[in-house]
């Protein structure tokens, strides 16, 4: 216990002595960091529910949909980076976003993933929070995304994900 304090005690000093040297930069520093929080959640359109599932705090489509793309191409393998190249262009041009809300899209989703452990179990979760957010009106751009990010044969697993995207919108 007295080594914790004597830690946060040297940590303190630093920052105190840090402040009172650079007072200047020591405030923009604070109000970037107040700034970035407040306004992150509201950016993403993403709120977090206590006793819920992350998923359950989306109410963005476009972030279900940039989530269930990146699901969609680490079904077999880790994506290569021209599979996230052609996400990253595809979720701009499909998406209608810039640059900066493309990579918290993807940010964001590739920490849905993780929450939902791995893309497997997460693409039916994020299934059903797209068809509760909008209903059917998603699917056609969902659908779109997906036929553009598959190379070739769709695999096994990839085959199984579109079932349970169908089963999450009540699709046959």
């Amino acid at each position: 216990m007295p080594i914790i304090l004597l830690i946060l005690t040297a940590i303190g000093g630093a920052i105190w002595w840090w402040v009172r040297n650079n007072p200047r930069d020591a405030i923009h520093a604070a109000q970037d960091v107040v700034t970035t929080v407040r306004n992150a959640p509201r950016k993403l359109a993403f709120r977090r529910q206590m006793n819920a599932h992350p998923v359950e705090g989306i109410d963005d489509p476009r972030i279900a949909i940039c989530a269930i793309a990146q699901a969609f191409i680490e079904l077999d393998d880790l994506p290569t980076k021209d599979q996230r190249q052609h996400l990253h262009l595809m979720l701009r041009t499909k998406l209608r976003c810039d640059e900066a809300e493309a990579e918290e899209m993807e940010v964001l989703g590739r920490w849905l993933l993780t929450q939902s452990n791995g893309p497997k179990p997460a693409i039916p979760r994020l299934g059903r929070r797209l068809n509760k957010i909008e209903g059917d009106a998603s699917w056609g751009l969902l659908q779109d995304i997906l036929a553009e990010l598959v190379e070739g044969d769709l695999s096994s697993a990839q085959t199984d994900a579109i079932d349970d995207i169908r089963l999450a919108f009540r699709k046959k």
